[in-house]
């Protein structure tokens, strides 16, 4: 029997909501939430890191799972600069988006003119391009160019994915890739970038272990997510490099102990769910939480139980002397213009 040496504990985590962008109709629903743990290691055979305490058996979207970004104006802007950046690579002919959640990028693709379909199981409007079903090797389909936008993250064993992809697909084809950069989230001590829902955390590096052809990728949305243009042909199981071990900083919590309660937080999305429960959690809870998704506003968040309000609601009562906490500083210009910049902002994991 072949034995494999033991994951490197990095970071660990317990009672984390399994949902972080599952929105809830009440305080006491969204603090009962389905919980896990959090375990991540680096795997000393393949290099890849996961939550080693993952359990798929607590994973069900529906649709209540709220992770709609376009409402704002530099995620757009982020949009538009992937569709021509694969428009450009694959062309605009039999193009597949596999996982197209609620369809906005497969619908921006088609206004551009791409010939694209569209394949997920969630999916509940009504658009023809859009099938409610896996993507997989009996519809006989073989695209010129697969999108999968923040879907590896999601499925526990990423390469094997990949090569079900590549058989699916006739056994080649490029694939666009788009997933959370592991690295920032070490640069920058991100610990409320450390989720249930996402199985998995990549570097470059491990996408060039995966691809003997890549044919672009980089850091792009401020660096806080990876892009990658692969060969689907050219895919081998990625091996461990000691030489290219993860550096986890040993002060990844640190900021945690400097917290300050009564904080109000602008973003009710990932981060600021993980960000309120930590913070709690040290002693430093959060007051009020601002989202400009109507989908999110009036509902609660998973854990805390925090009631997420339209950024009138709060803004309207707070003083001059009021710090917001921007979760995301991506979108930090915005947010000053929507507030008249009238508060004190801090940008979380900028600052």
């Amino acid at each position: 029997m072949t034995q494999y040496p033991a994951p490197r504990l990095l970071y660990e985590q317990d009672n984390f909501p399994v949902f972080q962008n599952r929105m809830y109709d009440s305080a006491d629903e969204a603090q009962n939430c389905p919980r896990g743990n959090i375990r991540i290691v680096e795997d000393q055979t393949s290099g890849l890191v996961r939550n080693d305490a993952f359990d798929p058996a607590l994973v069900d979207y529906d649709a209540n799972y709220q992770n709609e970004q376009a409402n704002s104006t530099p995620f757009r802007e982020h949009l538009e600069w992937a569709a021509d950046l694969i428009l450009d690579h694959m062309g605009t002919e039999n193009l597949v988006e596999v996982g197209c959640g609620k369809g906005t990028f497969l619908e921006m693709l088609d206004a551009r003119g791409a010939a694209i379909t569209g394949f997920d199981p969630t999916y509940e409007g009504t658009n023809p391009l859009i099938q409610k079903h896996y993507f997989g090797p009996e519809l006989g389909l073989a695209a010129d160019g697969m999108v999968l936008r923040h879907v590896l993250e999601h499925i526990p064993d990423p390469y094997a994915f990949l090569c079900q992809l590549r058989d699916a697909n006739g056994g080649g084809g490029l694939i666009y890739i788009e997933v959370p950069c592991f690295d920032w989230i070490c640069e920058g001590r991100c610990w409320f970038d450390i989720f249930y829902e996402h199985v998995n955390y990549f570097r470059l590096s491990d996408f060039d272990k995966m691809f003997g052809n890549v044919v672009a990728s980089g850091r792009c949305f401020g660096g806080q997510y990876l892009y990658v243009i692969g060969d689907l042909a050219s895919l081998r199981a990625p091996r461990f490099d000691p030489e290219n071990a993860i550096d986890f900083p040993d002060d990844f919590t640190a900021s945690l102990q400097g917290g300050t309660a009564g904080s109000i937080l602008w973003g009710g999305a990932s981060k600021g769910v993980i960000y309120a429960l930590l913070q709690g959690r040290a002693g430093a809870p959060v007051e009020a939480v601002i989202d400009i998704n109507p989908g999110k506003q009036g509902r609660y968040l998973a854990g805390t139980g925090l009631r997420v309000s339209a950024p009138q609601e709060v803004l309207a009562n707070l003083p001059a002397t009021a710090q917001i906490m921007i979760m995301n500083p991506n979108y930090s210009d915005e947010i000053r213009k929507m507030s008249n910049n009238a508060f004190t902002y801090v940008e979380v994991g900028n600052d």
